[in-house]
């Protein structure tokens, strides 16, 4: 039987109080439950095994080190891991070369986890992956550039408008109307 994406959620979360709590046990279980996932946003951010393998790690070092600091009405425990995982990916991509980016269409990216994903985690995934293309797809072109320069290759502001040979207010902008557009997303990740 698969579970229903609600239960997988307080599963996780869960699993990060135990782990808040020092139960190793359930770190090793949530690292079965999500790893595929972590690992998966390092590679893509990364483009290299070893470092996203590192990076995998480190991100569970940190969740093993902050899970008392978890707050389950603010996300789920995925998202959180998958926060913690591109933003040391970015840092890691960063000191390696703070130059040297890679570009890819988003629409040549349709899934961030490792290909060895299970059943279970797999219809909640696809579901939240159909709910941020659909997101993608209903922006204009130019505030579409600007959220994927930014969250996939972790660009700042300045950084864009170099890229884009644009006002650095422009890119500023087309990323506020952005956030303005979409809104906050309510727990559990969906618009009624």
């Amino acid at each position: 039987m698969v579970p229903r994406p609600g239960d997988v959620r307080e599963n996780h979360t869960e699993l990060v109080r135990r782990i808040a709590a020092g139960d190793a046990a359930a770190l090793s279980e949530l690292y079965d439950l999500s790893s595929r996932y972590v690992f998966g946003i390092c590679l893509k951010v990364l483009r290299n095994s070893a470092d996203a393998e590192e990076v995998t790690l480190d991100v569970y070092t940190q969740a093993w080190r902050q899970a008392a600091r978890f707050d389950a009405d603010r996300g789920e425990p995925l998202a959180w891991l998958l926060m913690l995982a591109r933003s040391r990916a970015i840092d890691r991509l960063r000191a390696r070369s703070g130059v040297r980016r890679h570009e890819e269409d988003i629409e040549k990216v349709r899934d961030f986890a490792s290909p060895l994903i299970d059943p279970e985690s797999g219809s909640a995934l696809a579901e939240r992956a159909s709910t941020v293309r659909a997101a993608l797809a209903g922006l204009p072109a130019e505030q579409r550039e600007v959220i994927e320069l930014a969250y996939f290759q972790g660009l700042t502001h300045t950084e864009i408008a170099e890229r884009l040979a644009q006002p650095l207010g422009t890119a500023k902008s087309r990323s506020s109307a952005c956030a303005r557009r979409s809104g906050p997303v309510p727990k559990g990740g969906r618009r009624e």
